[in-house]
Formats: structure tokens, C-alpha cells, sequence
């Protein structure tokens, strides 16, 4: 199962999944990912703003997300966590992050997704199709039962991947978080294995 996604790299142990798709691979994030992860993430931050907290300026360097992937390298070696970096089809070109997380056994087994992509690079069916591929993941290696989305009312976007991914929505949690000094409500989207 989980293993036959997994490829040892030698360089310091680093368990590597990658997930290849029509326009985009994806590939978990490993500590040489640090400078374009911070890149992407300066770069898009007055963009992404709308839906996710602006950071302290220390959380775009460099070291700051060298540490972030460094600890979700241990969550990933403990399964709890899967960070994967959304690449420009055939390079090394970060374009965008999607993330497996809180993955909970049973009596839940269920977990979390959540993604961003370059503002370049929006509304080409990337985010889509690699929300498809994660999700696919987590069902047939993972094993989880339910996946789950927050997702702010406003964010049309990111709803209608959900949907063409085929979550539903199932409710609204309000005020649910604090985003750039303001509660804002999100809904609360799922999709299960049997869907």
C-alpha cells in the first residue's frame, strides 16, 4: 500500500511520494524545497490574504520553511501528515502546495485537505486535478474513510474544485476562524470513500 509510493532518497533518509498527473506532479516536500517554497509563499501572500492569515515577515524566509518541512518530514514518517509540493509538469518548478493533514485513525479515520496554487497559475485545473489525485491517495493508500475541506463562503474558487473533486457540503461553521483581524465562517465540505 503506502509503501509502493514510497521512494527512498539517499540524501538524508528523506521519504519521497510522488503522485504524477495530466499538468501538474506532485511531490513531497523535502528540505532543498525550502528557498522555492519560500519564494512561493512571498509571492503570493497579498493574493492568498483573502482566504488565510498574513504572516509574520519571518515566516517567509528561507529558514522558517526549512524548519516547517523538516517538521512535516516527521509527521509524514509518522503518517499524520502528507505536504506536497504542486509542480509545473516535468520540473522543479513549485507552482503550488496541497496538503493531506490531521489524518486520524479509527475510530474517525478520516482527514483534512487543503491547497494553494500560484496566483499564475489559477483557474487552469491544476489545484483540481491534484485535489483529485490527494484525495485518490488517501483513500486507496492511506486508508482513510472521510476527507474533509474548510472552505470561506466567499472562496468560489477553492468550492468549485471541491465539487468537481465531488465533495458535498455539509454545513457552515461560524466565525470559525480569526483571518487577517476578522472571524470569518467557513463551510464544512466531505467527501467519503464510497462517494
Amino acid at each position: 500500500m503506502l509503501r509502493d509510493f514510497l521512494s527512498l532518497f539517499q540524501k538524508k533518509g528523506d521519504a519521497v511520494i510522488t503522485i504524477a498527473c495530466n499538468r501538474c506532479d506532485l511531490r513531497t516536500l523535502v528540505e532543498a524545497d525550502a528557498p522555492n517554497l519560500a519564494v512561493l509563499l512571498a509571492e503570493n501572500k497579498y493574493f492568498w490574504s483573502t482566504y488565510e492569515p498574513l504572516h509574520h515577515p519571518n515566516f517567509y524566509t528561507v529558514e522558517t520553511q526549512r524548519k516547517k518541512i523538516m517538521e512535516s518530514l516527521y509527521l509524514l514518517q509518522e503518517k499524520r501528515e502528507f505536504s506536497f509540493g504542486i509542480f509545473a509538469k516535468g520540473t522543479n518548478r513549485l507552482i503550488g502546495h496541497i496538503s493531506l493533514y490531521a489524518v486520524k485513525r479509527l475510530p474517525y479515520s478520516s482527514a483534512f485537505i487543503g491547497y494553494s496554487m500560484d496566483q499564475h497559475f489559477v483557474g487552469k485545473g491544476m489545484a483540481t486535478e491534484a485535489a483529485r489525485a490527494v484525495v485518490k491517495f488517501a483513500f486507496e493508500q492511506v486508508g482513510v474513510h472521510r476527507v474533509e475541506a474548510y472552505v470561506a463562503p466567499a472562496n468560489t474558487a477553492s468550492i468549485r474544485v471541491l465539487e468537481k473533486v465531488g465533495f458535498q457540503k455539509e454545513g457552515l461553521l461560524r466565525k470559525l476562524l480569526f483571518i487577517n483581524g476578522q472571524w470569518v465562517d467557513h463551510y464544512m465540505f466531505a467527501l467519503l470513500a464510497e462517494d
